[in-house]
């Protein structure tokens, strides 16, 4: 495994509160440095690098982060903050890491392959999980778990945790018995009823020329007494 790591230059910034925004137009991202037994530090890192980073790096990517061009340390983007409609970063939380300490993350799922319940049967494929959650040292966080779809013949066929392969330096904390992937059977509509031509018109006229029901005879019977 290669001990090669993207590497990210941060400066010490004083400026808070809504006063980032400025900061922000001038191309620089605040950003939060945290870890275990030391204390916060408010800094900023060049937007654009920053989002280079991210758009090549896996979310669970160790980073060498250097504050003022001192030493580096290795560090995850623990939270991003993005804007709601542009979708680009406001705000970035970075989490120091003690490289032998173990880390508890979320791994994406990343099916392949071809299910014959949906080549053959026209099903759709639904992802009931998109995670789950492993434990393991800093350098071993697995960036993505593929998982093979084609034991998926029926609409009854369903892939759990228990069957993901998990990478031996990792520890699986997801319920080994949660469904990850089945297929759903394509939705049958009803078809509508078709009214043949002129049957609603004979229905009307058959009421109006019927013999009076029951209780009409007997109102007919009453007025013909007065």
């Amino acid at each position: 495994m290669s001990t090669a790591r993207p590497k990210l230059a941060a400066a010490s910034r004083e400026v808070t509160g809504k006063k980032v925004a400025e900061m922000r137009r001038d191309g620089r991202l605040p950003a939060v440095v945290f870890g275990r037994g030391i204390d916060s530090d408010n800094v900023s890192v060049d937007t654009h690098e920053f989002e280079q980073l991210r758009r090549h790096a896996g979310a669970n990517t160790l980073i060498d982060l250097s504050v003022d061009g001192a030493a580096s340390a290795p560090v995850l983007v623990y939270g991003v903050q993005a804007h709601r409609v542009t979708h680009k970063p406001l705000h970035v939380d970075l989490y120091v890491v003690r490289m032998t300490e173990e880390l508890t993350v979320d791994v994406q799922l990343v099916s392949e392959g071809e299910a014959e319940a949906i080549e053959n049967g026209g099903g759709t494929l639904l992802h009931v999980l998109e995670h789950v959650r492993v434990r393991a040292l800093p350098d071993h966080l697995p960036q993505s778990i593929h998982y093979s779809i084609a034991s998926l013949a029926t609409f009854d066929d369903a892939i759990h945790v228990r069957d993901l392969v998990i990478p031996g330096d990792a520890t699986l904390l997801t319920d080994p018995d949660e469904v990850v992937a089945k297929v759903l059977a394509p939705r049958v509509e009803e078809e509508p009823t078709v009214v043949a031509e002129g049957a609603e018109g004979a229905e009307g006229e058959a009421a109006e020329g019927a013999e009076p029901a029951e209780g009409g005879a007997a109102a007919g019977e009453g007025g013909s007494e007065e």
